[in-house]
């Protein structure tokens, strides 16, 4: 790590997001001296699937304080219901929840 900017040295090297049923999502920052090169806007979309419309609600809702609701939470014609948030920092969420799979 003493080869990193001070800059760098800031950024976060693992985190973890427990999304409960023992699924985890797990991100880092880029390194610009390693190499890494982010394009905000076409690096990835999230999805979760919340079991229930109010989890799908509280997710959405969560991530739309400070950021930007592209597609607002709706029911959609293959009978889900979804939306697509980017939050405050440039991440690309889509939320589906579908009453077939709960």
């Amino acid at each position: 790590m003493d080869n990193l900017s001070e800059e760098e040295k800031k950024r976060v090297m693992h985190v973890t997001l427990s999304l409960g049923n023992g699924l985890m999502l797990m991100a880092s920052d880029t390194l610009p001296s390693m190499g890494h090169r982010l394009i905000t806007g076409n690096n990835l979309y999230i999805l979760l699937s919340p079991d229930s419309r109010e989890e799908a609600d509280r997710l959405f809702q969560a991530l739309s304080e400070g950021g930007k609701v592209q597609m607002p939470m709706q029911d959609q014609f293959w009978g889900d219901y979804y939306g697509i948030v980017v939050d405050k920092f440039g991440v690309q969420w889509m939320i589906n929840y579908s009453q077939t799979s709960s």
